[in-house]
């Protein structure tokens, strides 16, 4: 049979739609690199990905796609230019073109944020997918050799204002923050059938990712690459934070004077898979409470939704982190996570805005994980919670 008329000319449409895209595509290039406007380069992307033209002005389009807002992406693209353009000829697009800054920033972005294949997200811009999987190593590297400083633990003044305003939105004074864990799910390959150590306890094979959180949802500690069969409590003593904690050499500012006079030193918060420790403040678990214990649960419970609400909004965004398409290799995964969390830290570190509490995400970041109980409680522990709760309603 032979083809009909319609098919043909929807063909030959289609070829013309792709050339004229390109031929615009090209000229926006070459416009953005004789510095003519700071919108051509995207105009330019967004023919690749689409075909369609996009206005420097359309700020929601920008981060749809690369889940920050063109500030931060113009920043995170200074702070590794040196390091992404070494090979500055060796990356180019599937017509010859070579791939500038920002063109290589946006297809490690997109690798990252999309959870697209490497083949998908190759196709989708127009590279080949080995180029997409050498130029997303190349950014792992150069984020972690130059963005380090925006995940650290605060000094003494920023403590301060995290204390402030935990007291001020949850009534809960001298807390440093809030500790939390999620899991990263991996795919086991067929060679590895007996591998039970990245098995967790919902039978998901996965990582463990430890986190503090502030009130601005910034992450101020993170430990990674423990398998998921790890429990709570044993990923929190396998940590440095727990080492620094125990030792002094963290929530070690300024003491919280209570109602009978003695103080009470600054603190964590986290859920009951934890341990109950004198820096780290866990709720009773008792049926009958009273009244300082329900007092103490309630002001704990609000503030402590923040850490599964950063959890699910950070694993939302950088899709990659959902584990279709990753074996559990202890090496690159942690540092992929790692950088995640810069990644995410600078979006918020670069909002023009400070949030006075942070938005009402979804908290379901561990969707089907029960929660873990630990009965594990040390008697000065004890003893500071049951002071802080006298404290809290003599208020």
């Amino acid at each position: 049979m032979p083809p009909l008329r319609g098919a043909k000319r929807r063909r030959k449409a289609a070829l013309e739609k792709k050339a004229a895209a390109a031929a615009m595509a090209a000229a926006a290039m070459a416009a953005a690199a004789s510095g003519e406007s700071p919108g051509d380069w995207w105009d330019a992307f967004c023919m690749r990905m689409s075909g369609t033209l996009s206005s420097i002005e359309d700020a929601h389009r920008f981060e749809s796609v690369f889940k920050m807002p063109r500030r931060a992406f113009d920043y995170v693209c200074n702070l590794v230019k040196d390091e992404m353009m070494v090979r500055s000829s060796s990356y180019t697009f599937l017509d010859g073109t070579m791939l500038c800054l920002e063109d290589r920033v946006a297809i490690a972005l997109r690798r990252l944020n999309s959870g697209g294949s490497l083949v998908t997200v190759g196709s989708s811009v127009g590279v080949n997918h080995s180029t997409v999987s050498l130029i997303t190593w190349r950014f792992i590297e150069a984020m972690e050799e130059r963005a380090s400083h925006h995940l650290r633990w605060p000094d003494s003044s920023e403590m301060e204002k995290i204390k402030s305003k935990f007291e001020k939105i949850h009534g809960l004074p001298n807390c440093c923050g809030v500790v939390d864990t999620t899991h990263i799910t991996m795919c086991l390959s067929s060679a590895e059938p007996n591998c039970k150590v990245w098995l967790d306890q919902e039978k998901n094979y996965s990582m463990v990712l430890q986190a503090v959180v502030d009130l601005d949802t910034r992450f101020t500690d993170i430990v990674t690459g423990w398998p998921g069969s790890m429990k709570e409590s044993s990923i929190l003593h396998s940590s440095g934070l727990f080492k620094l904690c125990e030792k002094g050499e963290r929530l070690n500012g300024s003491k919280l004077k209570v109602s009978d006079g003695s103080e009470i030193e600054e603190y964590l918060i986290g859920d009951s898979g934890y341990p109950l420790l004198p820096w780290l403040l866990t709720p009773y678990q008792e049926k009958d409470l009273t009244e300082s214990s329900a007092e103490f649960n309630s002001r704990h419970s609000a503030a402590r939704t923040v850490a599964p609400r950063t959890l699910a909004k950070f694993k939302d965004t950088w899709k990659f982190l959902q584990g279709e398409m990753w074996r559990p290799d202890k090496h690159k995964l942690p540092r992929i996570i790692h950088v995640c969390c810069l990644l995410h830290n600078i979006i918020i570190d670069l909002q023009e805005t400070a949030v006075d509490e942070a938005p009402a995400w979804s908290s379901d970041h561990d969707a089907k994980y029960r929660q873990q109980v630990c009965q594990l409680a040390d008697e000065n522990g004890v003893r500071v919670r049951g002071k802080l709760s006298q404290h809290l309603i003599s208020r």
